[in-house]
């Protein structure tokens, strides 16, 4: 294995993990305020790409669309997410997560008129199938987690789609790494009343300094460092492996939950995750393609 696949496989388990993480501090800072901090970390990274003669060479329509990314890939992502995993297993969200490429297939048919392959429907029907058997468990007995939040997780699938077929057009026009920044800048200030809201009665006391660790982490990992690798791994990988390497994300996500969180996997689990890695696979056996997953 080269270590382009190896920046594949890093920036997955960095995306997967992060749902554990994010599960595991919006238990004591409110959500609203985390997904505050999460910018500002983002933001204050990537501040050596907002170049006033950079910016000015973008045009209304692609403030346009960035717009529309930052809305769906970033701000709603963020809060759907977040919430979602505060009211839900990491195991579930875990494998609710790994169904983007096929969210991404369906979407591709139903906004851009993208005709799927039967691989590619088959792909889909495997993922929601996952998503699917996690909501029996629930409602079984088993742990699934909280319909709600399994919800809030699909909808935080679906707008992470959404920016992935918006970004297919903008990425001809604009560098990779200006995209992220620029999304992310409207994001915070999309985010910045929300959070100051959550902050003004919030007792700052209460974070220790591990969580405020794993806060700064949370948005390194989410902004900066896992799409940089994915970005640095996927020009020297080709497009249709790209697919199999978004496996690794419900595996570090499961993962995370039972090492860290205490969560236990079950039968239910296991199918649900079998059939979504099955989907991942046939998806990523059709001809190569952009990137299912570019990372924020």
């Amino acid at each position: 294995m080269n270590r382009y696949a190896l920046c594949l496989i890093a920036a997955m388990l960095m995306v997967g993990s992060n749902v554990g993480i994010g599960k595991g501090i919006v238990a004591i800072m409110p959500v609203l305020l985390f997904a505050l901090l999460r910018f500002v970390v983002g933001v204050t990274v990537l501040a050596p790409f907002y170049r006033p003669a950079q910016i000015r060479r973008v045009s209304r329509a692609e403030w346009r669309n960035l717009f529309l990314q930052a809305l769906f890939g970033t701000f709603l992502f963020t809060l759907l997410m977040l919430y979602g995993v505060q009211r839900t297993s990491a195991l579930a969200a875990g494998v609710i997560t790994s169904t983007i490429p096929a969210v991404v297939i369906l979407l591709a048919w139903l906004l851009l008129r993208e005709r799927p392959s039967r691989r590619a429907l088959l792909a889909v029907a495997l993922a929601m199938g996952g998503v699917l058997i996690v909501n029996v468990a629930r409602s079984s007995g088993d742990d699934g987690g909280s319909l709600f939040g399994n919800l809030l997780v699909l909808g935080a699938v679906c707008c992470e789609s959404l920016y992935v077929i918006l970004s297919r057009r903008l990425t001809q026009t604009l560098p990779a790494i200006e995209i992220c920044a620029y999304t992310h800048a409207i994001g915070l200030l999309l985010m910045l009343p929300l959070g100051l809201g959550a902050a003004w009665s919030f007792d700052f006391a209460v974070i220790d300094a591990k969580t405020w660790a794993l806060t700064v982490w949370y948005g390194l990992a989410a902004s900066v460092f896992s799409f940089w690798l994915w970005m640095k791994g996927i020009r020297h990988v080709p497009g249709s492996l790209a697919g199999v390497f978004t496996a690794v994300l419900p595996i570090a996500a499961a993962a995370y939950g039972i090492v860290f969180l205490g969560e236990r996997p079950t039968l239910a689990h296991g199918i649900a995750l079998a059939c979504v890695l099955a989907g991942i696979v046939i998806a990523s056996m059709q001809a190569p393609a952009k990137p299912l997953l570019p990372e924020r």
